[in-house]
């Protein structure tokens, strides 16, 4: 007895040693080495408020327009990059995190598996610095230097920022069957009231109301490349959207993927590359095979230059060129190109989401007009109509306008002309600078930088009875979800006006129907969750998912 316990202990302390050893080895291989830097000079930089809302440091500054737009001019070696953002933008860089993190505990309350997804986003991302181009690496650092103490316990400050331009890949990757639902389109030729190429996009990836609210229309004047525009939000230096001065864009579309195994380059900072560094489509193409990426996307580019677009469809294994036949390309969120026709995930991608759905509604409404310009393109990306116009309900990924947008733009490459949406989503004014000013250090910043007389106005949606019901159908979602979580009685009549918000989108059915199957009402559940099936589901996993509940709830008789 005394031996098998002398075993026992044995073993006991061995397996402790184990773990000691793995935990060591793994937190050894879950943090990234900070960038090699020799010259820190830039980190004695200081910053200036000149009024309330304009703060500078050296040449370069940040000012709060009176759209709600944030802007900033940049410039410098990578280092001075990255210390200038942070000297500049440090509140909006701490905002940003806060609503990050604060979505993100909405969406896993639990302790327990917030510290497991913290460790595990930890060990997947354990070798992306490896992955990263090094004056990448260099800038987040020195954007990393000014973020807020009190989130260290998530990862230490560099690693946390690397970390966060994965977000939207690693978001992709575990929520596949939910991908973020972007829709652009280029026209050119006859397509265009000009003839010149000009570009939409709305960028659907939506992390929470407050996570929206302050965009930052950065111009930055990099030591090597060209200068270039985008769109982003505190701490973020990759790119999503934008356009250089050689009248380059690009813009991003996911498409279904494989659960990856570990992570490789973002795509924004794949974007960011190769708006920093190609000036024509074939260029953009090398850059973008240079990348190893773990998840799918869609890179819109086009070119100034060449007056036309195409679109840059890459995969963890193959990067491929689509071109159009036509004078107009459309970007949703599947592949076009031969080398990805055959392809399972694409061809299952097609079939079952809504991507094929918004495709075929923007072509509806692109031919609908024998030419376009800036202000048609800002009303085709406010479009929330399905197919022939059909009324699918509000917020619904099939549609064009799903009033989740975190912005929307607009391109016009040859004038070197660019719009910004403005709160909310895509149906605020649309804001218009002239990129040959700012680029040439010519526009005052002190005043207003941006070209009033080509402002695209409020969308009057945003005044109206169903905008409203939009807002109250949202709240509403958060209250049931709420009161199912807490064991609070709602009233049949509260639960039929919250349907009556957004009557013909199926979600307000499976959530009424989740919270009465929660206090075991499952006749009344049955009875609403029959009621989806009058309306155009987003996805085909949305409608069998219904179905499965409805037979569960069957069964339970």
């Amino acid at each position: 007895m005394k031996r098998l316990f002398k075993w026992l202990v044995y073993i006991l302390l061995s397996l402790i040693v184990v773990l000691i050893l793995f935990s060591f080895y793994a937190y050894n291989r879950m943090r990234m080495d900070e960038p090699q830097i020799t010259n820190r000079t830039a980190f004695n930089l200081q910053g200036t408020n000149i009024n309330d809302s304009i703060r500078t440091c050296e040449s370069d500054w940040l000012k709060h327009d009176k759209s709600g737009l944030y802007e900033m001019r940049l410039s410098g070696s990578p280092l001075e990059l990255g210390v200038k953002n942070g000297i500049l933008s440090k509140e909006l860089i701490a905002y940003q995190e806060e609503a990050f993190v604060d979505e993100i505990k909405k969406k896993v309350p639990s302790e327990y598996y917030l510290n497991f997804l913290k460790y595990f986003i930890g060990w997947f991302n354990r070798d992306m610095d490896n992955y990263v181009p090094i004056d990448n690496q260099i800038e987040i650092y020195g954007v990393s230097q000014f973020t807020d103490d009190k989130y260290d316990f998530i990862a230490p400050k560099y690693q946390r920022i690397l970390n966060y331009h994965g977000a939207h890949d690693i978001g992709h990757a575990l929520q596949n069957m939910n991908l973020v639902a972007c829709t652009g389109f280029a026209l050119w030729g006859n397509k265009s009231s000009d003839g010149d190429l000009i570009i939409g996009r709305n960028f659907d990836f939506f992390v929470g109301k407050k996570f929206a609210e302050k965009k930052i229309v950065a111009f930055y004047k990099p030591k090597d490349g060209h200068q270039f525009m985008f769109i982003t939000w505190g701490g973020l230096t990759g790119v999503v959207s934008g356009m250089n001065d050689a009248g380059l864009t690009i813009t991003l579309n996911s498409a279904k993927s494989d659960i990856p195994t570990a992570a490789y380059t973002p795509v924004s900072i794949v974007a960011r590359n190769i708006l920093q560094h190609c000036s024509t489509i074939d260029e953009a193409l090398t850059e973008a095979k240079k990348f190893k990426t773990f998840v799918s996307e869609s890179f819109l580019i086009g070119s100034g230059k060449e007056n036309k677009a195409a679109i840059i469809e890459k995969s963890p294994e193959i990067t491929a060129l689509f071109k159009s036949s036509q004078s107009e390309i459309i970007a949703t969120n599947h592949y076009q190109s031969e080398a990805f026709k055959n392809d399972k995930l694409n061809v299952e991608n097609i079939a079952e989401s809504a991507s094929m759905y918004r495709m075929k509604r923007m072509h509806e409404l692109v031919d609908a007009k024998d030419s376009i310009n800036y202000l048609d393109v800002a009303q085709v990306l406010r479009d929330q109509k399905g197919l022939e116009g059909k009324d699918i309900g509000l917020c619904n990924e099939k549609a064009v306008n799903q009033l989740i947008a975190h912005h929307s733009i607009i391109f016009k490459p040859k004038k070197m002309q660019v719009w910004v949406s403005t709160q909310p989503f895509q149906l605020g004014k649309y804001i218009c600078y002239d990129l040959n000013k700012i680029f040439s250090d010519s526009v005052n910043y002190t005043s207003n930088i941006h070209i009033d007389s080509l402002t695209i106005p409020v969308d009057s949606f945003l005044y109206s009875q169903a905008f409203k019901n939009s807002q109250l159908y949202r709240k509403g979602v958060e209250e049931i979800n709420s009161a199912k979580q807490n064991n609070e009685k709602l009233s049949d009549a509260y639960l039929q006006e919250f349907i009556n918000y957004n009557p013909n989108f199926f979600h307000v059915y499976k959530i009424v129907g989740d919270y009465y199957t929660s206090i075991n009402e499952n006749e009344k559940a049955i009875e609403i969750y029959q009621k989806a099936f009058s309306c155009e589901f987003p996805r085909i996993i949305d409608q069998k998912d219904i179905e499965e509940r409805i037979e569960k709830l069957e069964n339970s008789k």
